[in-house]
């Protein structure tokens, strides 16, 4: 069993409620907002990190991050060995209107977004679980303030929301 926390819009506030619910991770996805390098640094010391740039991240850490990710559940830091995955494949992107693959066809069993501070898990007809975990950082309307955590089993995928303020 292995456990992959997802982070998304901290905009530059890394709760200690989200380092928390996160701690136990074998892997952390942030969705992108991230607002400041400190925070990936910070996610880093609890586990490795595989992240993209939001709308709201501007200079070196927008050309520090790519805007989508191929990440592979079973690696150890996420990376697709060029002899394939080891495990399920997640696509990371921060605006899911930016999707710009077929998941099916590429292989993606898992597609992680953020940007709507909105927490949501669906499975699509062909099975892609779309997973967003809302927003940990600064609280938008009367929305909670969230994380996930996705616990991986062979190729089965089980992602929940974490209510970390609410």
């Amino acid at each position: 069993m292995k456990t992959i926390g997802v982070i998304s819009d901290t905009h530059g506030l890394l709760r200690d409620e989200a380092l928390d619910a996160l701690e136990g991770s074998d892997l952390i996805l942030h969705a992108g907002d991230v607002g400041e390098g400190a925070i990936l640094e910070r996610l880093a010391a609890v586990a490795p990190v595989v992240a993209v740039h939001g709308n709201t991240d501007h200079g070196a850490l927008r050309h520090r991050l790519p805007s989508t990710a191929l990440v592979d559940l079973g690696s150890p830091d996420g990376s697709v060995p060029a002899s394939g995955p080891t495990g399920p494949v997640a696509y990371l992107l921060h605006i899911a209107e930016d999707l710009d693959l077929d998941p099916p066809t590429a292989g993606v069993s898992m597609v992680v977004t953020g940007h709507t501070h909105r927490p949501e898990i669906r499975r699509d007809r062909t099975g892609v679980i779309f997973l967003n975990p809302g927003a940990a950082g600064h609280r938008r309307f009367d929305l909670p303030v969230t994380v996930a955590r996705v616990r991986l089993e062979g190729t089965s995928i089980t992602p929940e929301i974490v209510e970390i303020l609410p």
